[in-house]
């Protein structure tokens, strides 16, 4: 049975609950007069897949925003207790139809707490899923875009599954029926020599559906078994180690299970006594090397806390896809080199999520991407860094997308993972935040939707009373070198040294207030004034020290190259550029990318526009059987993809795609903090604009 909180538990009139905490729990059925009472519990959400430790710090970081209200919501909250662990993950409670509330989580949460895979739709107010059941006749839940995400009425699939829910405060309570698992079997196909990358598949029976999680571990070090014989050397491995992945169900494994795949204890090593016979007979020839002893998957089975955890070690190239079935309800787990399931669901009006492979060549590239209609009312985009008192900050893009509260985003620009400073262009609401560097890509767009692809420079120039003309190299920027640089408010409330020996300026109302050596790098925090700016000399920069006194008078011109960038509010710059009308312009070279850097086959993001006007922001990860595109590469797939200009951004670890809640293109524990990224917003539609 679901149940659900009293409508009418006490609330004083600033809005708290009453002192004695008491709370009560019913049935779903409420009069509707009695839900005008109801009050709204407004919290801010954090990803299901971060650490309590995490959620703590982001709760923290989050509480600084404005608190969206949530009209017509009876309860809600950020915290789900899944059969008594308590998770991150947002839930609200409405009245529905006939005076009967709904039960709505996030659909992020929903996917990554209970093992749910979402189907293609076209309709975003309506999402199909499975979960234990059928495939050709899925259960359709309603969804509803409220804030920044997307939340799925579960009441109906809740009361079929067997579920108890309820809510205590901020954190929504479910517990789902007990369940064995009864069997654990592994099957696998014979090798080939054509096919060296062999899948395999375990089955899981159990005997009720049950959630289930997949997480991705850390690579296992492969321990060398030495040869009997002194003169055979043992063959080391060139191909990468396996790496951990964890299968975690609730349920019970029958304990024959856990004996069946409990890991034996290292045979000891053999004795190595001379062999006689070789140094009798040298004409012999030496017997081929012995390869390693390849890993078991199923490493170890075991229960932790009424939970049951398979231990995968799955070889380099392949990864693990998991799927259910009904009648029986199994989970099956295949070991794949093509793991990634294609999908094209409509998540929200002008917002498409899909998925697929795309071919270059023989090669098959996993492509996870968000098509935006940015012309579609209500649809805007923005740029967003991690710290909210700078620009100083690394943070994964999932929480700093919840603190901007945007529906979707991506990584973006460069920076130093050593002082998580930016390295290129972040402008918004036609600010300058931080410029441009080495005339590197760099998109620009305004709220009308339009958008604009170039290399990009910004030319700045300090003028004195005697119309002295000097360089500014660099603009709130982390990228150090000889000359002048400026700091403004927007880096923070100070500024520290970043290399030896800088004299420092003072500008305050265009006149210089004060001049101060920098010192030792980090030695003194100088602070920028609200009203004026910071002016670093650094090296042989320094010796323009004289000829700008106390006092002085000074003004700033300022213009980018090209021009057509000025027109635009919003500028976020990475590199290199990779498509512009169509073709590819890749130079990498000349946006000053080093060699490494060009070769290197990795993760990538990118962010392109179409022949239609959507812009398109894409995750491409490993491809089948190696690793991911080098640079040349990228740029043909967003070529092959129908990108008319397209920018490569920060890739890697740093590649995050973001969508309400949750990251579409890995698992949360994968990726690395980054710096700034391209937020996606859903704008509440007013009373005065309706279509």
């Amino acid at each position: 049975m679901v149940k659900m909180p009293n409508c009418c538990q006490s609330v004083i009139s600033d809005g708290s609950v009453n002192a004695k905490g008491e709370r009560k729990f019913f049935q779903a059925t409420v009069s509707p007069i009695l839900l005008t009472v109801l009050c709204l519990i407004t919290t801010y959400p954090i990803n299901a897949q971060e650490s309590l430790k995490t959620t703590k710090s982001t709760l923290k970081l989050i509480s600084q925003s404005p608190v969206p209200s949530l009209t017509g919501a009876a309860f809600s909250g950020n915290q789900i207790s899944l059969n008594g662990r308590t998770l991150p993950g947002t839930w609200l409670q409405q009245p529905g139809k006939s005076g009967q509330m709904t039960i709505n989580i996030s659909d992020g949460a929903f996917r990554q707490l209970i093992g749910v895979n979402f189907l293609n739709s076209s309709n975003s107010a309506k999402q199909p899923i499975q979960w234990f059941s059928s495939l050709t006749q899925p259960l359709v839940l309603a969804t509803k875009l409220v804030g920044a995400y997307r939340y799925l009425d579960i009441a109906n699939f809740a009361q079929t599954s067997g579920w108890q829910i309820q809510a205590n405060g901020n954190t929504l309570l479910i517990s789902t029926p007990k369940t064995q698992i009864t069997n654990i079997v592994q099957s696998q196909e014979p090798p080939e020599a054509s096919a060296p990358l062999q899948q395999a598949r375990i089955l899981v029976d159990l005997d009720h559906p049950t959630p289930w999680q997949v997480a991705q571990g850390s690579a296992i070090a492969k321990l060398q078994t030495p040869s009997s014989d002194p003169d055979t050397p043992t063959l080391k491995s060139t191909v990468p180690p396996n790496r951990e992945w964890t299968v975690t169900l609730d349920g019970i494994a029958d304990p024959v299970l856990i004996q069946r795949y409990t890991p034996q204890p290292p045979a000891a090593p053999p004795t190595l006594l001379p062999n006689l016979l070789k140094q009798l007979s040298p004409a012999i020839p030496p017997t081929q090397p012995i390869p390693p002893a390849p890993e078991p998957l199923i490493q170890k089975v075991e229960v932790v806390k009424n939970q049951t955890i398979i231990s995968l070690s799955v070889p380099f190239g392949l990864l693990p896809q998991v799927s259910t079935v009904p009648n029986p309800n199994r989970l099956i787990i295949d070991i794949r080199p093509d793991p990634l399931e294609e999908r094209d669901i409509t998540w929200a009006p002008g917002l498409r999520w899909r998925q697929h492979y795309v071919n270059l060549g023989t090669e098959r590239f996993p492509v996870v991407w968000l098509e935006v209609n940015p012309r579609k009312f209500g649809l805007t985009l923005k740029p967003m860094w991690a710290s909210p008192d700078g620009l100083a900050g690394t943070a994964r893009l999932i929480q700093t997308a919840q603190r901007y509260l945007a529906v979707a985003g991506i990584n973006g620009g460069y920076f130093n993972r050593n002082n998580r400073l930016p390295l290129g262009a972040i402008r918004r609401d036609s600010q300058w935040l931080s410029g441009p560097i080495l005339n590197r890509g760099a998109i620009a767009w305004n709220d009308s939707g339009q958008f604009y692809f170039n290399r990009l420079t910004l030319e700045e120039t300090l003028i004195t009373a005697n119309d002295q003309r000097l360089p500014i190299l660099f603009l709130n920027s982390g990228y150090v070198q000889s000359g002048i640089a400026r700091y403004t408010p927007a880096w923070g409330s100070t500024y520290t040294p970043l290399t030896d020996n800088e004299i420092i300026l003072v500008v305050q109302k265009d006149q210089i207030t004060n001049q101060l050596p920098g010192g030792k790098v980090g030695a003194i925090a100088v602070p920028i004034p609200q009203d004026g700016y910071l002016l670093t000399l650094r090296a042989n920069a320094a010796s323009a020290a004289s000829g700008l006194p106390i006092g002085s008078a000074v003004s700033i011109s300022s213009a980018t190259t090209p021009a057509d960038f000025s027109r635009y509010p919003y500028i976020i710059g990475a590199g290199p550029l990779l498509v512009q009308n169509r073709q590819i312009v890749l130079d990498a070279k000349g946006e000053k990318f080093s060699n490494a850097f060009i070769a290197e086959k990795a993760i990538r993001s990118g962010i392109c526009t179409t022949t239609t006007g959507t812009l398109i922001i894409t995750a491409t990860h490993n491809r089948i059987g190696g690793y991911g595109p080098n640079l040349a590469e990228h740029a043909q797939l967003m070529q092959l993809m129908g990108c008319v200009d397209a920018l490569n951004l920060d890739g890697g670890s740093s590649t995050s795609l973001y969508l309400g809640g949750q990251l579409l293109d890995r698992l949360p524990s994968t990726a690395a903090r980054v710096h700034n990224g391209i937020g996606i917003f859903l704008q509440p539609r007013s009373s005065g604009n309706r279509e």
